[in-house]
């Protein structure tokens, strides 16, 4: 079902009730201010709109079936998955386009991407000639073509061919495979070197035209650089996931403010030993490990941005001795974490907030779907 744009997100959810207040809830629990998320996607949405990119976001990040929907009724061409698991809840909720931006490799998963091809416009990525054998296999097992996106490496240092010159011969192989159409290119490129990304990408596709082979897409994407338009002179589409929560990470890169970031743990302080260190009930299990190069693993922004510097895996350690109002045994604290799309995974629901006020628990439909 596809939604009117001026419709609140609100409708696409059907909440678990909890109760009203944060009071309420058992800690540690992720809770999203559903204000801030669609605040979020609106405003990416509009700059897509207005860039004339394609959005295709990245459902890792939330992992839940009706953020997904809400995403593609406010103008998304479609949505981008990162493992088959993820790809097979998103089509059981009737979401049919998705690419897959991960090599298929391995009989059971090639046979699961032939099902998934049987019911959904599933597009793929290879960066090797090696994973075409497999899915023109697919592809004959589903009994219809599947579109295959070359991806390259622009600076990563990642997956991806090597080379502009690596792309075209891919690109021609994939465009001569029985079952396989070429579908494009697909980039993530690093922080920072879009310039590189253009210039990789331009030759890849001008070199592909001279050969008579047309790019029908070229994806790039990435949250830190969402904002920027430099490189993005030829690329039709944009995957970007952080975008919908955001978290420290993004604050650092300069794509996020502190009132962007929608989710926080919501933690209990179980101990204050001293005067400098208070004790919660979230450590590496519920904040995730990622440094991603910043201090400490997530900030207590009510907390003059108090930081938990250390953790083990259910406690946290919270650095209180720049705190002048120190938080007593039983507080509940809302703690920005450094990377959220980690932390997404770790729970089994999220809670949905405006505010403080407590609107309900979903399912994270597509939890531990890592394979």
């Amino acid at each position: 079902m596809r939604y009117d744009r001026a419709m609140n997100i609100l409708g696409y959810f059907d909440f678990e009730p909890l109760g009203a207040r944060l009071e309420d809830l058992e800690t540690p629990v992720p809770v999203i201010d559903i204000d801030v998320v669609e605040r979020n996607l609106r405003r990416w949405q509009a700059r897509c709109d207005k860039a004339g990119l394609a959005n295709r976001p990245h459902i890792k990040t939330h992992k839940l079936v009706p953020l997904a929907k809400a995403q593609i009724g406010l103008g998304a061409r479609g949505i981008t998955v990162q493992k088959l698991g993820e790809a097979e809840v998103m089509a059981e909720a009737g979401i049919t386009d998705m690419l897959l931006t991960f090599n298929v490799v391995g009989e059971h998963k090639l046979g699961r991407l032939a099902d998934l091809a049987r019911r959904t416009a599933i597009k793929v990525v290879a960066d090797n000639a090696a994973v075409l054998e497999g899915l023109s296999h697919a592809a004959a097992l589903a009994g219809r073509d599947i579109a295959v996106l070359v991806e390259c490496d622009t600076g990563a240092a990642r997956n991806g061919v090597q080379s502009p010159e690596a792309a075209i011969a891919l690109a021609q192989a994939i465009d001569q495979a029985p079952g396989l159409a070429f579908g494009g290119l697909m980039t993530l490129p690093k922080n920072g070197a879009r310039g590189a990304m253009a210039h990789f990408l331009d030759t890849a596709r001008e070199g592909l035209s001279k050969s008579g082979l047309e790019v029908p897409a070229v994806s790039a994407g990435g949250s830190p650089d969402m904002w920027k338009d430099d490189g993005l002179d030829h690329v039709s589409e944009y995957r970007a996931g952080t975008y919908i929560y955001m978290d420290r990470m993004q604050i650092a890169a300069g794509s996020a403010a502190p009132d962007d970031c929608a989710l926080s743990v919501l933690s209990t302080v179980v101990s204050v030993p001293t005067g400098d260190r208070a004790m919660i009930d979230a450590g590496s299990k519920s904040l995730t490990s990622d440094l991603v190069g910043l201090e400490g693993f997530g900030e207590v922004r009510a907390l003059s941005g108090a930081r938990v510097y250390n953790m083990s895996e259910e406690h946290g350690f919270l650095d209180i001795s720049k705190v002048n109002d120190k938080p007593k045994v039983g507080d509940l604290l809302r703690i920005t974490p450094n990377h959220v799309c980690p932390v997404t995974n770790l729970f089994d629901k999220v809670v949905f907030v405006r505010g403080s006020e407590v609107l309900g628990a979903v399912k994270v439909d597509a939890r531990g779907t890592v394979q």
